[in-house]
């Protein structure tokens, strides 16, 4: 394996097809419950379209085993074993995020992340990363809308050992002002590289945010704004770390080739000793109902192509309707078959690629709060923006008046399982940790990862089409025109 840690993760760029994010985020449902034996197929009615779904999901139905347990101090600890090699993921999750910044100190949460590779107690500076890459494994922190994680890919018999170190940047961080001011540079420089100087970064990590949004804790500039990244002091690296870095705001993952019952002693001995402390009230994220449609449009200097976005609102996570809406975007724009890619890319040929998914700074299970289902395509400098938007309202108003066929609704759970099952199998865990601690943070229930497949395969082509037609409707969402500064006068004709 090769040792590596990245932090606050820059948007895709222009080849990146964010879909695949989406779908890898879509990975996590299985219907958990036995089923009757059906009556022999000479006695039994046929069954409506629907339920053949839903039986077909029963029958492949991919079981995650899930072992969790709550500390006294309010730690939650989930375990997922799995054997395929000797290896483990340890990930822990604390539920603060880009959202939970006040105004005033954007970017903090990305800068506080930064601190906590800055060495505790028992660990100098620098000895994290060693203590994993000397032996082999990955490590990486992040900063999404709503959790702030790191996570750690180790051969079995680190497990122990990666436990104590995460406990020890936990309960006994070095904060000081040496590593604040290093840090704050190193995260102002990170904004500076991968951000105002890459071509259409700042449109899609901040502009798409900014104007869909309503409530400025969803919308502001999550990178931070640099004069509010200078007004960090000490007290209040220090305060943010006594207050969301508590036990009882966290979870802790292992999946891998262990046993929960060891994993759940280790966590006890090294977590078990920290005090649980109190939590402010949580940031107001609500967001008025969108009535008009929204327009904007934006100069990148260092583009060479126009760009056109879009953004709608989506339905609260865990109805049924966010579930239809994952369906939805599976139909729309999640592969080389989705109706927009036909249309725009391989008909229309405006784009190479058509980019999008419900919450594109992650996936669709690992935020709470407000969301929205986004995308964007690159375009030439000669297209005509507005026959684009018609091409698109065109596929979007043809799928809200009519029903999805079947074949066309087995195709889209076909990438559905495709995309989980992958993800479960795959990537040394990492993706079933994030599920298993987002459903553990934000609904105290890890054991729904158990249930998606069965609660995406109960979506019926009414539903989908109901919530199209309530939520990809023109005054529910964003458009957003990018201008190609690179390609104007000022940059010669270039």
């Amino acid at each position: 394996m090769t040792p590596y840690r990245s932090s606050f993760r820059p948007p895709p760029g222009p080849s990146f097809r964010i879909p695949l994010a989406a779908v890898a985020a879509l990975a996590l449902f299985a219907s958990g419950c036995g089923r009757d034996t059906p009556p022999p197929a000479s006695e039994a009615e046929p069954p409506p379209p629907a339920a053949a779904v839903v039986e077909r999901a029963e029958q492949l139905r991919f079981n995650v085993p899930v072992y969790h347990r709550k500390l006294d101090n309010g730690l939650k600890v989930v375990v997922s074993p799995d054997n395929t090699a000797p290896v483990a993921t340890v990930a822990v999750y604390y539920k603060v995020g880009l959202r939970s910044e006040p105004k005033g100190l954007t970017g903090f949460s990305h800068l506080f992340e930064h601190m906590m590779f800055q060495g505790s107690e028992n660990l100098p500076k620098g000895g994290f990363d060693q203590l994993i890459s000397g032996n082999g494994g990955v490590i990486q922190g992040q900063t999404k809308p709503d959790t702030t994680l790191y996570y750690e890919v180790v051969p079995v018999h680190m497990i122990e050992t990666v436990l104590w170190a995460e406990a020890d940047r936990m309960g006994r961080l070095t904060v000081n002002q040496e590593n604040l001011d290093n840090q704050r540079e190193v995260v102002k420089n990170e904004y500076r590289m991968k951000i105002q100087n890459q071509p259409y970064a700042e449109f899609i990590s901040v502009e798409i945010n900014q104007t869909a949004y309503e409530n400025w804790q969803n919308g502001h500039n999550f990178w931070g704004d640099m004069e509010d990244l200078d007004a960090a002091t000490l007290d209040t690296v220090r305060d943010f770390h006594e207050t969301y870095y508590a036990p009882n705001n966290a979870v802790v993952v292992v999946v891998g080739d262990v046993d929960p019952d060891a994993v759940f002693a280790m966590v006890e001995k090294h977590f078990g000793d920290f005090k649980r402390r109190s939590q402010p009230k949580a940031p107001d994220l609500s967001e008025p109902v969108q009535e008009a449609e929204k327009r904007a449009s934006f100069v990148d200097p260092l583009a060479p192509q126009p760009a056109l976005a879009f953004a709608y609102h989506v339905p609260e996570r865990g109805t049924p309707e966010y579930y239809a809406m994952g369906v939805i975007d599976l139909i729309l724009v999640t592969g080389q078959d989705s109706l927009l890619y036909r249309r725009l890319v391989a008909e229309k040929g405006y784009a190479s690629f058509v980019g999008g998914g419900i919450n594109l700074m992650g996936g669709m299970f690992d935020y709470k709060g407000p969301m929205t289902w986004a995308g964007y395509l690159i375009h030439d400098q000669g297209q005509d923006p507005e026959a684009i938007v018609a091409d698109f309202d065109d596929v979007i108003d043809t799928f809200r008046e009519n029903l999805v066929d079947e074949a066309t609704l087995e195709r889209a759970m076909t990438k559905f399982r495709s995309g989980f099952y992958e993800s479960q199998g795959g990537r040394f865990g990492i993706s079933r940790a994030d599920m298993l601690a987002s459903f553990a943070l934000f609904d105290d229930d890890p054991d729904a990862i158990n249930r998606i497949e069965a609660n995406m395969a109960a979506v019926t082509p009414e539903l989908i089409q109901q919530v199209a037609r309530d939520y990809l409707r023109p005054t529910n969402r964003s458009l957003l025109f990018l201008e190609a500064g690179a390609a104007g006068p000022q940059a010669g004709g270039q």
